[in-house]
């Protein structure tokens, strides 16, 4: 699944100011809610939800907060560059700096898994990782996102 099939380039924000994981979400839900329409309160109650479960930051700085809306109609998600790193209770106990909100409807089943999957293998990419750290401009940050991967030659 490419990201372009989640992701737009109006979605992704170079430098967002957050001071903390609540505060990020928030604004994170806000944002979305421009995007799709939908209410940023539901967003963001279906992110604090699931991050009761335990926190999405996956580790290296990187956070995958998502979450499952009726009213949603299709899959998407937001991009954010943190300006200052955040404690995001991740894992590894390490601060968040890049974070990729990933919303779905309810009964979108296997293609929420394999946004999120997709997602996580990008975000995890040491190169890519340092790339996106290492601009403030949206169109690269977007570019990087959603280039697709060149077959290694045999």
């Amino acid at each position: 699944m490419p990201l372009t099939d989640v992701l737009a380039a109006d979605a992704v924000i170079s430098a967002l100011k957050a001071q903390t994981k609540k505060q990020a979400l928030l604004e994170l839900s806000e944002y979305a809610s421009i995007v799709s329409g939908l209410s940023a309160h539901e967003i963001n109650e279906s992110l604090t939800q699931r991050e009761r479960l335990g926190s999405t930051g996956i580790g290296n700085g990187i956070a995958i907060p998502h979450g499952k809306l009726a009213k949603a109609t299709h899959l998407f998600g937001i991009f954010a560059r943190l300006d200052k790193p955040i404690d995001f209770e991740s894992l590894d106990g390490e601060p968040v700096d890049l974070i990729f909100l990933l919303i779905a409807p309810e009964k979108a089943g296997a293609d929420h898994l394999k946004a999120l999957s997709r997602v996580a293998r990008i975000l995890r990419d040491p190169a890519i990782a340092q790339k996106l750290r290492g601009t403030h401009d949206q169109a690269a940050l977007f570019a990087l996102l959603t280039q697709l991967p060149t077959p290694h030659a045999a």
